[in-house]
């Protein structure tokens, strides 16, 4: 073997030492990405579920009490039947319902004239989730009356039927319908993130404070041999959490991977290497462990969070903000990671992402080799 090899081998299995003997390391590479996975998989949800909105019935007719009915059986909303508004905007005033179906005194007879109104309010503070609920009492409401007038025709012997038109609904890329096939994959480039750079600067910076990379200057081994035995422990930890990653995917939370395996190891090992050598890059500008690891969270964690579109989509932000995000690695890594398990192999898109992460390798490690010098000043 030679001078170089022989010195690699001797660097890597003393960092992985250094690496094993530290729990703290280990508790960060390998544990918090299992309990981020956990908390964002099972605690944090895109979806509505069981949205509580108070209902007003002035109207006690039957008509009015099926009119309702859609909504005493949806997984989404729970009603909650009141006697008066009074009631009801008090509970809307102190969040306890998210809005207010009221179905007024003259419901029947408006419905026979083929005129009835129901009035909604939805509490905006969230749009989003009032935005849903919105629309889903609208179409519950809606296919009620649809469904009183087709009996209503129906009955008439002289009217004419008329033709029924039925929708087949189909959702591509979530046929679940839950946000947790969106989150989970998203995750793996925050904990990829987590690993390689955050913990990567922390480790690196806490070694120049001790003075463990100024005591290796002194010796034979060079620059580049010191960064590669610095980047390939923090790789196989970052892979190690990639397969924890998948295995909670797959079994915890059932998302389904379309694309190939293969697409997803290759993509992630070029972002890690991106992320190892951003964090090498910190930890040799900072020499500094709490100001390393400020730089690292600000720097990657959190632009990984808000910017990546982990979160909702960039095309949605300001242009100056969706600017800033396609600068970030993980933008990219992003897209390709939730096309990969939701859509499939889109080859196009991903040559062109991974070269974007080719080139974000090539240059941070030759920013790491220009900045990790054999000196002390």
């Amino acid at each position: 073997m030679s001078g170089f090899g022989t010195r690699l081998v001797s660097l890597t299995r003393k960092e992985f030492r250094q690496l094993l003997r530290d729990r703290s390391n280990l508790a960060i590479g390998i544990l918090l990405p299992m309990v981020l996975i956990l908390i964002f998989g099972y605690g944090m949800s895109l979806d509505v579920k069981n949205a509580p909105v108070a209902v007003v019935l002035e109207d006690s007719s039957p008509m009015a009490h099926e009119a309702i009915a859609g909504l005493q059986l949806s997984p989404t909303i729970a009603p909650v039947l009141l006697g008066s508004m009074r009631d009801a905007e008090a509970l809307m005033r102190e969040r306890k319902v998210d809005g207010i179906v009221r179905v007024p005194a003259d419901f029947s007879r408006a419905l026979a004239a083929g005129d009835a109104r129901v009035q909604l309010i939805v509490h905006g503070a969230d749009a989003g989730r009032a935005t849903i609920i919105q629309a889903y009492v609208s179409s519950a409401l809606a296919q009620a009356a649809l469904r009183q007038a087709d009996r209503g025709g129906a009955a008439g012997a002289a009217a004419p039927s008329a033709g029924r038109v039925t929708v087949e609904q189909r959702m591509w890329f979530n046929a679940a319908n839950t946000s947790t096939w969106y989150l989970v994959p998203g995750l793996i480039v925050l904990i990829m993130t987590l690993i390689g750079a955050f913990l990567t600067a922390l480790v690196m910076a806490r070694e120049w404070e001790r003075g463990t990379l100024e005591a290796l200057f002194v010796t034979p081994v060079r620059p580049v041999e010191i960064l590669l035995a610095k980047i390939i422990p923090y790789f196989a930890v970052g892979m190690l959490g990639l397969a924890l990653c998948l295995l909670a995917a797959r079994f915890l939370f059932a998302v389904p991977m379309v694309g190939s395996l293969f697409a997803v190891v290759l993509s992630s090992m070029l972002y890690l290497i991106v992320a190892v050598s951003l964090g090498l890059v910190i930890s040799s500008v900072t020499r500094n462990q709490f100001l390393a690891s400020q730089v690292a969270l600000i720097a990657t964690f959190m632009p990984s969070m808000m910017l990546s579109g982990f979160l909702f989509d960039l095309r949605n932000v300001p242009t100056a903000v969706r600017v800033i995000g396609h600068l970030l690695p993980a933008t990219y890594f992003m897209d390709l990671i939730k096309t990969l398990f939701l859509a499939g192999d889109v080859w196009p898109l991903i040559w062109r992402n991974c070269a974007v992460l080719v080139a974000y390798a090539v240059g941070l490690l030759l920013l790491a080799r220009m900045v990790t010098r054999k000196s002390l000043d």
